[in-house]
This record gives structure tokens, sequence and C-alpha cells, in this order.
């Protein structure tokens, strides 16, 4: 197996999506990928809730579809997914106090933690000998964690058409059924069956979290695209 790293330039389509069940979707985190993840999954037709600290200043700067806001323990309330879009260094510590909240729920962990350079771009793991996910499921026990779509840029993520080729989304997680959510989901975001790679359990989230270190170089190298990566058999 080659894992092969390919800058795609950006051009238009879009694939015939196969809907899912509609779910209550709650998405903690207002920013980019909170966005993108929002207008992705509106479209399929999922009733979704904002999750933040602060429900005015977010709703205030939202360039999302439109959404309803709220505190992260009253969005993840009536949820049966929860996604995790918040800044990967600050997400253990917004999460781990929701353990009544997110108890028997999907949360779907696409974040990533790092260690910001003076330029602002990730030089380092926060978790070297671990990951954010294994740590979120540590702190998490009754709730299901699936990682995935942490090593694709956030246009992409709702949108693969943009690459000119096939690109491949991991999955990693220590639950069945919570991964066959998350791969309906992913089909609703565009994604083909063909394009889901399941790892295995939620300890292989340090690979695929491991990869946000080559983003910066491959951006220095070739600029700033989309792109992602591709595993090809």
């Amino acid at each position: 197996m080659l894992l092969e790293a390919r800058i795609h330039k950006f051009c238009f389509g879009q694939s015939t999506k196969a809907r899912s069940k509609m779910r209550n979707i709650a998405i903690f985190g207002s920013g980019r990928v909170g966005a993108t993840l929002a207008t992705g999954l509106a479209a399929a037709g999922h009733s979704l809730k904002l999750g933040v600290r602060n429900p005015e200043t977010a709703r205030g700067k939202w360039t999302g579809p439109n959404a309803m806001f709220a505190s992260l323990a009253e969005a993840s309330r009536d949820a049966s997914v929860v996604i995790n879009a918040t800044p990967g260094a600050s997400s253990v510590e917004c999460l781990s106090v929701l353990r009544a909240e997110l108890k028997g729920k999907v949360l779907i962990d696409v974040a990533n933690a790092t260690v910001r350079g003076p330029d602002g771009i990730p030089s380092a793991l926060l978790y070297p000998n671990s990951s954010l996910a294994e740590i979120l499921q540590a702190a998490l026990p009754e709730t299901f964690v699936v990682k995935t779509l942490n090593t694709v840029l956030s246009p992409v993520m709702a949108n693969p058409d943009l690459l000119r080729s096939p690109a491949t989304v991991f999955v990693s997680g220590n639950d069945d059924g919570a991964k066959a959510v998350t791969r309906e989901l992913l089909r609703d975001l565009g994604w083909s069956d063909r394009s889901v790679e399941d790892l295995g359990r939620i300890d292989s989230a340090r690979g695929t979290e491991a990869l946000i270190l080559l983003v910066p170089y491959l951006i220095r190298s070739k600029g700033f695209a989309n792109f992602a990566l591709s595993v090809v058999r």
C-alpha cells in the first residue's frame, strides 16, 4: 500500500449523494470548519444546532447557514450526533465537563491538537504520545468517539469533488455502530464509500493526527490549495 500525498487544484462538480437518516446534530465550534460542516449537513436535510461558549458573540460572526446557537450543554441535549470542531488545543477542556450530556451519543472528532510556532503554523503535536481522540474517549467513556476528516482542509470536508482525483478520508473508533453513523454522514457530505478507510480502534487516530505536521511543508512547497491524502493500492 502506498500513501501518496497529492496536491489537487480547484475544480467544480457535485457528486450524487445517497442521503442517510435525518438526524439531530450538534456542532461544537463556529469557525471555518464548523461553518463548512453545517453548510453540508444542512443541505442534506439534517437538523443542526451550534454549540458555542458565547452564543451571542458567535451568532454575530457566523458565516454558515441559518442555525440555532446555544451553549455546548444545551446544543448536545437533543442531539444524537455531536461534532467536535472546537480548536484542538482546548477540546479536552471544553468537552470533558459534558460527560453526562454526551453519554450514549456519537462524538465525531475532526480537530487536531497542535502546538503552534511563532508564525501560527502547527510545529508539534500537543499529545505526542497519544491523540486528542484517545484522550476524549478516556474522558468520556460512555460516549462513542470517532475520529475523521482531520486530514483534509475545511473546504474539502464537505465537498471532496473540489479535488481532481479521489481522496481518502480516515475513520478511527472503538464502536462499529458509531463508525457506521459516521460513514452515513460522510456520504451526505459527498464522500463515497470507497473513499473511506477504516483504520480500526481509536488509538489509530495517532497516525492521522500526526499527519497535520505534514501540512505546513506541503503549503510552503506547493502553495495554498485544496488538497488531501490518497491511499493508492
